[in-house]
């Protein structure tokens, strides 16, 4: 069975764990520490970072991309009989999501509102961009893409910002806001993390040592470092 080594919190390996659990692949998940990273993973990790997915065969496959091309070369793409052209179109929008989890990770680690602010307005520029091409209620229509799974983490996050506290990372994106909706009601999103993820999650970017931990954005209205890839 395929193997993933894990940190707990990092969208890098929930992009991977949704484009599993989207082709309803079985794997098995390994939660390791990125503080005292165990040695085995540091012996077959070239980057030493997660996610890695291990073959069946053993081989030890790193970086996202790589990985969830892996997948669909694998297993088969998500949608049947669509063009290259699409495919690179889609690999591009996937692309456009998945360079924006680090900063989104900063954004949520922000220690004063000055710096939250500043981060949350370079992220708006990629879902600006991303609320002119939706076409609802997924990204290309009624089918789900690997769009969706790229694009899964930042929404997922975002969701979990706005539910603890009063800041909404997509405020003036409508149609994303309804995309995250929708995603968010599918089931799949539980299906990509662990069972105590979102304690997690807080536990990390609503600490007291963060501006949105401290509640203070009520009072007034990072986690993956270079581990995660």
């Amino acid at each position: 069975m395929i193997k993933i080594v894990s940190f707990k919190i990092c969208p890098f390996v929930q992009r991977v764990t949704a484009a599993l659990e989207a082709n309803k692949i079985p794997y098995e998940i390994e939660y390791i520490s990125l503080s005292n990273k165990p040695q085995w993973f540091l012996e077959v990790s070239p980057n030493g970072q997660v996610p890695l997915l291990i073959t069946e065969s053993g081989t030890a496959l790193f970086e996202s991309d790589a990985i969830v091309e892996y997948i669909e070369d694998e297993f088969g793409p998500l949608e049947q009989d669509i063009s290259n052209e699409q495919r690179a179109l889609d690999r591009a929008w996937s692309y456009l999501g998945s360079k924006h989890y680090l900063p989104q990770c900063g954004a949520m680690s922000s220690s004063s509102q000055d710096t939250l602010e500043e981060r949350v307005e370079k992220l708006a520029k990629a879902f600006d961009k991303v609320e002119r091409k939706l076409v609802g209620p997924l990204f290309k229509g009624e089918q789900l893409s690997n769009v969706d799974i790229a694009w899964l983490p930042l929404l997922h996050r975002a969701s979990i910002i706005k539910s603890r506290t009063c800041f909404d990372m997509l405020k003036g994106f409508p149609k994303v806001q309804m995309w995250q909706t929708h995603l968010m009601d599918s089931g799949l999103v539980a299906k990509t993390v662990s069972g105590d993820f979102e304690q997690a999650f807080s536990d990390f970017y609503l600490s007291d040592k963060t501006f949105l931990g401290k509640g203070e954005d009520c009072k007034t209205s990072s986690g993956c470092s270079t581990n995660c890839c």
